[in-house]
């Protein structure tokens, strides 16, 4: 189906050469069709709908159905994309997509609408599953996001705009792009970025790799710029989903700190800062920057300006070390850290709790 809208794009690739592992293709053939062919019968068109009620604003006038039984009864619609993770009809997409929605329907790629009921959303993650009735379902093959790097191809395919069943190619520009740093900091997600354009509606569409496994759902968009889009990191996704299917939440279990790894430029940095309040002694450790009010690591002692040497007797190198830590901890665990105070060694105890539901404007 969508071999002809990529027929040129065939063209310029071949410019470029193939992936390493790609095979041979005739002249209206690419990875990128290849691809496709792999996933394009379980990506789906998530549609939504929502009952405002009563007066509604004139900003979400052009976002609405034809309103039926009076003005009461306006409906505010949207729509999103997802694909089939397993046979028996559960389908991952972002949880933004279906937030506060009253109906879900989802639309298969054979023309088939059937009715979607949410099993759970992640607002922290942005991952949402939602379940059909049905059986047999293609499905696509899952990818291991930990092995992305800079450089490799991506493919979105997606609904932006409404427009069904495009696709759009780029590369991967980045990974581990902090929520902070794109700008949605209630997110707790180390972001995949792509070139490969990604608009409204394309959210909770799949990024593949050119072997045509899922990598990624994509996901963000910072408003204004061209070639920046993101997506979640599907082995993140992943264990998000298995929680949602269990128990129809998921656990994010946090400590309050914000953290920074030493080096000689980061040491000098923070000690001659103008504002600076502390005095930076390593130019190696994890430095605690900051600690929030009535968190784990206040509760348990933790200060600004500590040095972490280690959590339950194992080094620490780098700060995402210290999150894989706090995670295979969870929520009530127990987490024993040496740091270093000034010139002497301290070990405290700090017992995870549930992150906190972060509001945003």
């Amino acid at each position: 189906m969508f071999k002809r809208l990529l027929g040129l794009l065939g063209v310029l690739l071949l410019g470029f050469g193939l992936p390493a592992n790609a095979a041979p293709f005739g002249a209206d053939e690419n990875f990128v069709t290849a691809a496709i062919d792999k996933v394009e019968a379980a990506i789906v068109q998530v549609n939504v709908s929502r009952n405002l009620g009563g007066e509604v604003p004139g900003a979400l006038r052009p976002f609405l159905g034809n309103p039926q039984n009076g003005a009461s009864s306006r409906v505010l619609r949207g729509l999103g994309s997802g694909f089939v993770i397993d046979q028996n009809g559960k389908v991952l997409t972002n949880s933004h997509v279906v937030d506060n929605a009253d109906t879900v329907t989802v639309s298969f790629q054979d023309g088939r609408v059937l009715e979607g009921k949410v099993l759970g959303k992640d607002p922290v993650t942005d991952v949402a599953v939602i379940q059909v009735q049905a059986d047999n379902l293609p499905t696509v093959r899952l990818g291991n996001s930990d092995n992305v790097r800079q450089g490799q191809w991506a493919i979105a395919i997606g609904n932006p705009l409404g427009l069904q069943e495009t696709v759009t190619v780029g590369v991967i520009s980045g990974t581990e792009r902090s929520s902070v740093d794109i700008g949605v900091p209630d997110k707790r997600v180390g972001f995949i970025q792509t070139d490969a354009a990604i608009n409204p509606g394309n959210s909770g569409g799949p990024l593949l790799n050119a072997n045509g496994d899922v990598i990624g759902i994509n996901t963000a968009i910072i408003q204004g710029t061209q070639g920046l889009g993101f997506a979640i990191p599907i082995n993140t996704a992943q264990k998000v989903a298995q929680q949602l299917i269990a128990t129809g939440t998921a656990t994010h279990p946090y400590i309050g700190v914000q953290l920074v790894a030493l080096d000689p430029n980061v040491k000098d940095f923070i000690n001659r800062a103008p504002n600076s309040k502390m005095k930076v002694e390593d130019d190696r450790g994890i430095l605690v920057v900051g600690v929030g009010r009535g968190t784990p690591a206040a509760k348990a002692g933790l200060k600004a300006g500590d040095v972490i040497q280690s959590i339950d007797d194992q080094p620490i190198q780098n700060v995402k070390t210290i999150q894989q830590l706090v995670d295979d901890a969870g929520v009530d665990g127990r987490l024993t850290i040496e740091v270093k105070r000034s010139d002497r060694t301290v070990a405290l105890t700090i017992s995870p709790e549930q992150l906190p539901a972060v509001e945003t404007q």
